[in-house]
């Protein structure tokens, strides 16, 4: 019988082929899996800040080579990695009655970005300094993200991994959006470093100079800029009391638990003001209560009292029920004889939290939806509110990971910023953490110190270094009393104001540009030379 030797060395080489080719992707997914878990482990409460150029610098080093629609699904990869165990508190929020679904569907839609990102940085690789424009397109891709889905949901963008370290004082230049490209820069130059060396082996190489610089100078610029962050008294000091009442631990059913929050902060303001008078900590010049600490509609009689009590002007957390019955989140001006006066209202609210977008898709995932009613956003205005003698910046809880709230109290003179929060809605977990960290590169953004006032913790008074001076634990009642500069300066990051946002996201585009327009070259070159 005769043998096909032939058809079976075929069959055996395709199985070969085949068995060789789903290794290395299952390998690459396995190691785009960790760097997005790295990535993630470089996020408060870890004080792992470096981790995060190391993991760009993995993700970089997966991408090289790979198809477009490769480089979208290592790219969905990472963002699944690091945006699962990174908003897992929603689970915290919402409960057991709405299941995973909206976390993992939340995780899934931001995780797009980041597939979009790979594809994209794919684009641009063939570019000169590839490096580069592939860290431009990647922090450009975080502004649509402020926008969609559910109105913007900005959370985990690369800057807020930088609460401290060499990467930090870039705030002050150019906020967030330039933070973010440092880091994702250093991580890229880092890659192709070591992409040289691999098919080089020579230290000394020309080709490396460039690579070199790109993953230095980033922490060198940051290193260089630190010396110019302020954080002298600019006008005097003030004493902030701020009062963490507490909470019980019970998701969205808080919502008719607002009673509780404003008794427990009258307990804790009573406790705080026992040791004033006793001579145990000095005596506030303002007093601040943390957001929706209490409903209010009209006046408040208890609050009159205790802020009478205290002698002294207070900035109150309070759900404000308006005359026309719409609520508004807001900061209210307390005067200790006049009673509520001058508010900020929240602009930018909690999807799902404090309105509910999209509700006939909403429905399908929940029966609670029609019992959620909207609050009314504000309009901007009064960010920066006339108390205690002088201007107190604020904006609100969520509004700390967008960059215009604070932006607008320090143009509108903010001496000092205020951050009321209520993060007991999400648990024991890491939420407050994570926003303590954005907080701090608002700090250094914009040279001032920040206050961060909670319902349940994590309390602090922020140096405009970004430094905690002090801080509560979660879930106790406690108070804090610290004396804080007041600054006046404004930094580069402030006078440039949204222009390096989009002055990034410009450069992004024509990277994208140029990057296609090279490939349709190289194209039509390849073709014309392979038809002469």
């Amino acid at each position: 019988m005769a043998v096909n030797v032939a058809g079976v060395e075929s069959g055996v080489s395709h199985k070969q082929k085949r068995k060789r080719a789903w290794k290395p992707w299952l390998a690459r997914v396995a190691v785009t899996t960790a760097t997005g878990y790295g990535y993630y482990l470089s996020f408060a409460p870890r004080p792992l800040w470096w981790l995060a150029p190391l993991a760009f610098a993995s993700f970089a080093l997966v991408l090289r080579g790979r198809s477009f629609r490769g480089a979208f699904g290592y790219g969905f990869v990472f963002g699944v990695a690091f945006f699962l165990p990174l908003l897992v508190w929603l689970q915290d929020f919402l409960g057991r009655e709405f299941g995973p679904v909206p976390w993992v569907a939340l995780s899934i839609a931001l995780s797009l970005y980041f597939g979009l990102a790979g594809l994209l940085i794919r684009v641009v690789s063939r570019l000169p300094l590839a490096p580069l424009w592939g860290a431009l397109v990647f922090v450009a891709l975080e502004t649509p993200r402020t926008w969609f889905p559910f109105g913007g949901f900005p959370w985990g963008r690369v800057a807020f991994s930088q609460p401290e370290g060499a990467f930090l004082s870039l705030a002050s230049v150019g906020g967030a959006p330039l933070v973010g490209l440092a880091v994702v820069l250093s991580g890229f130059g880092l890659a192709a470093v070591l992409a040289k060396l691999w098919n080089t082996r020579q230290l000394r190489d020309r080709a490396l100079v460039w690579p070199v610089l790109l993953a230095v100078l980033p922490a060198a610029a940051g290193l260089a800029v630190w010396p110019t962050v302020g954080t002298q008294a600019q006008d005097g000091s003030r004493t902030i009391a701020s009062v963490q009442g507490n909470a019980p631990d019970i998701g969205l059913a808080l919502q008719g638990q607002r009673g509780v929050l404003r008794d427990n902060s009258l307990v804790e303001s009573s406790r705080l003001l026992e040791k004033i008078q006793a001579g145990q900590v000095p005596k506030p010049d303002l007093l601040l209560w943390p957001e929706t600490a209490t409903p209010l509609e009209g006046g408040d009689p208890g609050v009159d009292q205790m802020v009478a009590a205290y002698g002294v002007p207070a900035i109150i957390g309070a759900l404000v029920r308006t005359p026309d019955g719409a609520a508004e989140n807001s900061a209210v001006v307390w005067d200790p004889k006049t009673g509520p006066g001058q508010r900020y209202v929240k602009q930018d609210l909690v999807p799902f939290g404090e309105y509910v977008p999209a509700r006939a898709v909403a429905r399908l995932v929940t029966p609670f939806i029609d019992d959620t009613r909207d609050m009314r956003p504000g309009d901007g205005s009064n960010a920066a509110l006339s108390v205690a003698g002088t201007k107190v910046g604020v904006f609100i809880c969520y509004e700390t990971a967008f960059d215009g709230p604070a932006r607008d109290a320090t143009a509108e003179g903010g001496e000092l910023l205020v951050v009321p929060t209520n993060n007991a809605w999400y648990g024991p977990g890491e939420m407050s953490d994570q926003q303590l960290a954005m907080a701090r590169l608002r700090a250094v953004e914009h040279g001032r110190a920040v206050v961060v006032s909670a319902i349940s913790g994590v309390s602090a008074i922020v140096a405009p270094d970004g430094t905690i001076t002090s801080s509560t634990g979660l879930f106790t009642a406690d108070a804090l009393v610290g004396r804080v500069p007041l600054r006046t300066q404004t930094t580069l990051s402030d006078r440039l104001g949204v222009w390096t946002e989009y002055g990034l996201l410009a450069l992004a585009i024509a990277g994208v540009v140029g990057g296609f327009v090279l490939r349709f070259r190289t194209r039509g070159t390849t073709a014309g030379e392979s038809a002469g």
